[in-house]
């Protein structure tokens, strides 16, 4: 018999995307899988249930899906949702384990296997396929630009007019990781002037090699496998003070420090933000329930304060892309699916390298 896959419809408020897209459905198709896709599971996403059923899946109701093999979505399901899933199943997502893990650690002692995208290993080479978090992320990262160009009330570009030439709109990027990364590139694909910061010297040249100026500081936190360390109170007190001193030139400033179940580190304090130009622009990516990079920041709102500054609230911006953010993920699920589906069976190796460190455990 072959392996079902049940696509759930995400149950979050503010979800939009999908699990699977048609396109990843019709190959899982030729490859002998069975999918079940819950009605108006891609609606949000652009994707009706026609194109679910033309690419070979079968359309059925919450309960039906949720009685696959192996279920996928997005984000953590909902309780009830969890409390349907029972021993050998295995539920595939962006669970947020670091959110209430006992609830999923109680879904593996009932023998689910729960295996979580945002505890991949993302050092080993052959979990890039897998890496969830660094595709969303730089769908966010290509999202944050265009955001802060439209909402930044100038050219980002130098334009030459018959009224005179307009100066190109100067952007720092904080943070040199998969979304700062993307963010530079988007800004300099639009015209601007460029400038990358990170807090780990070797980031240097990944931003100047997209074109990018490099804003230094008297802060190294080089951590293992070449990620940032976490900074200690003097170091980050100083980082503020250095940042700080820099940012108010900056018409533009998109922050991207973003730590998965830990409080985002403050970069932009208060007295910073009102010391920028009436004008200008702050997109935070790390903007979510434990804070964000940025002062007085609220997730998911855009506010203006009495200086003039816009302050956009951006944790998730990832969601305003649906459909490409669908694409980038699915293709990210299917590879997970290949790596625990072997001869029309559902095989778990607790001692695969990737696998394991996915899996939430009691």
């Amino acid at each position: 018999m072959p392996v079902t896959i049940g696509v759930l419809r995400d149950s979050a408020k503010d979800e939009t995307r999908v699990a699977l897209t048609p396109t990843v459905v019709a190959a899982l198709v030729r490859d002998g899988l069975t999918v079940i896709v819950e009605k108006g599971a891609g609606a949000q996403a652009g994707f009706p249930d026609t194109d679910y059923s033309d690419a070979g899946a079968t359309l059925a109701t919450r309960k039906a899906t949720l009685g696959g093999q192996v279920v996928v979505s997005v984000g953590r399901p909902d309780p009830a949702a969890t409390k349907a899933l029972t021993s050998g199943q295995a539920l595939i997502g962006l669970l947020d384990t670091w959110r209430d893990a006992g609830e999923l650690e109680a879904l593996g002692a009932r023998g689910v296997h729960v295996i979580s995208l945002d505890r991949l290993p993302r050092q080993v080479s052959r979990a890039q396929t897998m890496d969830a978090l660094s595709s969303q992320a730089s769908i966010s990262g290509y999202r944050a630009a265009i955001v802060a160009a439209e909402a930044y009330g100038r050219y980002f570009p130098m334009m030459v007019t018959a009224a005179g030439t307009a100066k190109p709109a100067t952007v720092l990027v904080l943070g040199a990781g998969v979304a700062g990364l993307q963010a530079i590139a988007t800004a300099r694909r639009l015209g601007a002037r460029v400038t990358g910061y990170d807090v780990r010297p070797a980031a240097r040249d990944e931003v100047t090699s997209l074109g990018a100026a490099f804003l230094a500081t008297s802060v190294d936190a080089v951590g293992e496998g070449g990620y940032a360390r976490e900074l200690t109170k003097e170091e980050a007190a100083t980082q503020r003070v250095e940042l700080s001193k820099a940012i108010a030139g900056f018409d533009i400033v998109i922050t991207t420090a973003k730590v998965p179940g830990r409080k985002p580190p403050e970069l932009v304090d208060k007295a910073t933000v009102a010391a920028m130009r009436r004008g200008s622009v702050v997109v935070d990516l790390a903007a979510g329930p434990l804070g964000g990079n940025v002062a007085g920041i609220t997730p998911d709102a855009r506010v203006v304060t009495k200086g003039g500054v816009t302050l956009i609230g951006a944790g998730e911006i990832a969601r305003e892309m649906a459909p490409a953010a669908s694409d980038a993920y699915a293709r990210n699920i299917a590879a997970v699916i290949a790596a625990v589906v072997h001869n029309d069976e559902l095989l778990i190796d607790t001692q695969d390298e990737v696998i394991s460190k996915m899996l939430v455990t009691p």
